[in-house]
């Protein structure tokens, strides 16, 4: 029980000790080995356009060689062509990017 509690501190502490661009990391590399049920809906003025469906994560892109975030968002899902939320025939896996400047977008959990 004492071993329990020590890591658990331990862990607190380190993950405390983070900046916050490194707890996001953490935070999404466990979501990703948990898995999530997340969509992203994209907006052209207030006209739906686009959805991705059973999406596990959206990460966000850092430069090559380099740690500078870029900007713009990536992840994989599945491209739900009729926005019914679910996948049917014909709508793959696609891997997909956004701009974080000028796209408006929802992402969020569909359970």
């Amino acid at each position: 029980m004492k071993l329990k509690l020590a890591l658990i501190t331990i862990f607190l502490l380190l993950f405390n000790g983070c900046t916050q661009e490194t707890q996001n990391k953490l935070s999404r590399s466990i979501q990703n080995w948990t898995g999530t049920d997340g969509t992203l809906d994209v907006y052209a003025g207030d006209k739906l356009v686009k959805r991705f469906i059973k999406i596990d994560k959206l990460s966000t892109a850092t430069g090559t060689g380099v740690n500078v975030e870029r900007p713009y968002r990536f992840g994989y899902g599945y491209n739900d062509k009729n926005f019914n939320n679910k996948k049917d025939a014909g709508e793959n896996k696609v891997y997909f990017e956004f701009s974080d400047y000028s796209t408006s977008y929802i992402f969020y959990e569909n359970n």
